[in-house]
């Protein structure tokens, strides 16, 4: 079967994608700016919190761009560091989402490497820095030579189905060597036709809806009226919608999503 990754900045998700069904997180900071680095207090308590699924935390110091400095690099080493070091209650597959690029526009292997090595054995997914770089070819041959397990990517395109082609090389270009994991536009009416035309085996989206703040008084830059929160319906629709797909890989779903 399809693996199933919802991206989430809110706390509340994790139990709400568990139980909706999901195969993993990748949890996250201020969405609304990309996504960065969340706080070692909502890592712990998503730990706490999650039996099953597999959390994958994002480990991007800032927004902006991927070209970081020796601060900045070290800062996400330390990032790694800290979250390894958490208790883990339920055992659940825990990994780290990383990406680096150089000034050129291609993947910067010697930061890339000393990411993964702060990693130690847990999985790792190059995230969607990997939509940015001039050579996708080359940089995936380079990502498979450092050990990373994942690629996120929609194909340099906005979206999964607009850069459809490109995923569906990717993936034959991937084989068994390293899984790309098709995220961008990924909603419950499309999820199938991307996973057919591409032949993806995981997919990755943001499963959002707005909520009323329960604060008073009139919106401010601080608080809108409005916030954001995991839908467990948009999860289960989409879990739904990949049920019947076949998986062609040999290999159990359960074996990839921490993997």
């Amino acid at each position: 079967m399809t693996v199933v990754e919802i991206c989430l900045d809110d706390l509340a998700g994790v139990r709400v994608a568990e139980e909706a069904g999901a195969d993993r997180i990748e949890l996250c900071a201020a969405l609304s700016e990309g996504g960065i680095t969340p706080s070692i207090g909502t890592v712990a308590a998503a730990l706490r919190a999650a039996t099953r699924i597999g959390i994958q935390v994002l480990i991007r110091q800032r927004p902006g761009d991927f070209v970081y400095d020796d601060d900045e690099l070290q800062a996400m080493v330390d990032d790694i560091h800290s979250v390894r070091s958490l208790p883990n209650p339920s055992g659940v597959p825990l990994g780290f989402v990383v990406g680096a690029l150089r000034t050129d526009g291609r993947v910067n292997v010697d930061a890339t490497r000393r990411l993964i090595a702060a990693c130690g054995d847990a999985p790792v997914t190059f995230h969607k820095a990997f939509d940015q770089v001039g050579d996708r070819a080359e940089a995936l041959e380079q990502l498979v030579e450092l050990g990373v397990g994942r690629v996120l990517t929609s194909g340099g395109a906005p979206s999964v189905l607009d850069g459809v082609d490109e995923v569906a090389r990717l993936v034959e270009q991937a084989g068994d060597r390293i899984l790309i994991l098709a995220g961008g536009g990924v909603r419950p009416a499309n999820a199938a036709e991307i996973v057919g035309r591409t032949g993806a085996r995981e997919v990755h989206l943001r499963a959002m809806r707005p909520v009323a703040t329960p604060g008073a008084g009139s919106p401010t830059a601080y608080d809108s009226g409005e916030r954001e929160v995991t839908s467990a319906e948009i999860v289960a629709a989409v879990v739904a919608a990949l049920a019947d797909v076949a998986d062609a890989a040999p290999s159990a779903r359960s074996a990839e999503t921490g993997a």
